[in-house]
């Protein structure tokens, strides 16, 4: 009984003893805080952002374009543009759209062109570059992130929540391609996302984890592609530079499959390329690909609320991620639609075969 009654009183001032460190903490930590010293003021970084009009598409006249920066919560500076109807009044409150994709391009390429054409049906749009890579900030360059490029899609609505003309109870993303995954992603986390559009989307989680088809969708394959990935690290490290992956294969192999003909196509070709664009140059980082191996972004996808539409190629190579994905949705505010005869980079840029009239219907019924 002793025994017994001994280790009650030492639990007991342990509790209690843990209960006043905690509180002691928290009290340092609001004596101390940033906000409490007011010393914390974040500063954006200046980029270097180009003046002209250098996008893979013609500039409209019906909207107002200017370039913007906004930070993400990891203090990194995005750049990007900004597209407005052009008759927006002064007092106007719109419903706005934030976009990025394809995994790999700029804003200067499909993002921009989806925005710029959002914009001319009345939306306010942003278009990104993603943290860096593009016009944005961020080091070492070209490195992509599950958690980090699904940030930059919440950090795109606290701009446009705060940008005058919006109507902050009405932003909605698209995500083009691998950021077509992270913006399904960024709605399962951010309920001011009130619709999102994910068009011709991949996993990149699963594709890097498990291959293309899921053909690689093994331990020992993964543990394969681990240990390539920690022996570049320490190449890397040592040489001090981050080897890159290549971008688009060029020139293209005559036996190269027929959706890699495809990317080249688009990026390599005066129709999709861009000089800042990742798959039209030097590629990723190579040890990019070590975070999408065992952090999968979909995963708690059956928990958004909010409407999704997903839009794919019925040709696409990359259809399967699009209708797994959707399978896995709840909600009568979810929907596939399949493009017939398109390919997966058709909906990159094809404004011909792009359903435009079934995407802003899709943001007006649920922004509007």
């Amino acid at each position: 009984m002793k025994t017994k009654q001994n280790r009650r009183d030492f639990l007991q001032k342990v509790s209690i003893g843990a209960g006043a460190l905690l509180i002691s903490n928290t009290l340092f930590a609001k004596e101390n805080s940033p906000q409490a010293k007011n010393t914390h003021k974040f500063r954006e970084e200046k980029l270097n952002l180009s003046t002209k009009w250098d996008k893979t598409f013609p500039k409209s006249p019906k909207v107002l374009h200017q370039k913007v920066t906004f930070h993400n919560r990891y203090g990194i500076t995005l750049a990007a543009d900004l597209y407005l109807p052009k008759n927006l009044s002064k007092d106007s409150k719109l419903p706005a759209i934030a976009l990025s994709g394809p995994f790999g391009a700029v804003k200067e390429q499909s993002s921009g062109l989806y925005a710029q054409i959002l914009a001319e049906s009345g939306f306010i749009t942003l278009a990104f570059d993603p943290s860096f890579t593009g016009e944005s900030g961020g080091l070492p360059r070209f490195v992509a992130s599950p958690d980090i490029n699904t940030e930059d899609f919440s950090a795109a609505l606290d701009f446009l929540s705060l940008y005058p003309n919006v109507d902050s109870s009405k932003i909605g993303v698209v995500g083009i391609c691998g950021f077509g995954g992270f913006a399904m992603n960024a709605a399962v986390n951010d309920p001011r996302i009130k619709a999102t559009l994910a068009s011709t989307m991949y996993d990149m989680t699963r594709v890097n984890a498990n291959g293309y088809f899921d053909k690689e969708n093994s331990k020992e394959a993964r543990n394969k592609k681990r240990k390539e990935l920690a022996d570049q690290r320490l190449k890397d490290y040592k040489s001090g530079v981050y080897a890159l992956e290549g971008g688009v294969i060029d020139p293209l192999p005559s036996d190269a499959p027929e959706f890699v003909k495809d990317y080249h196509a688009y990026y390599k070709t005066k129709r999709g390329y861009h000089q800042r664009s990742l798959n039209s140059n030097g590629g990723w980082n190579l040890t990019s690909n070590l975070p999408f191996l065992n952090m999968p972004i979909l995963a708690y996808s059956d928990e958004i609320e909010s409407a999704v539409l997903l839009i794919h190629g019925e040709k696409a190579h990359s259809r399967y991620f699009s209708e797994d994905a959707y399978k896995k949705l709840r909600g009568k505010n979810k929907e596939l639609f399949i493009v017939k005869n398109a390919s997966h980079t058709d909906l990159y840029d094809k404004v011909d075969i792009i359903p435009f009239a079934k995407i802003t219907a899709f943001f007006k019924q649920y922004l509007v």
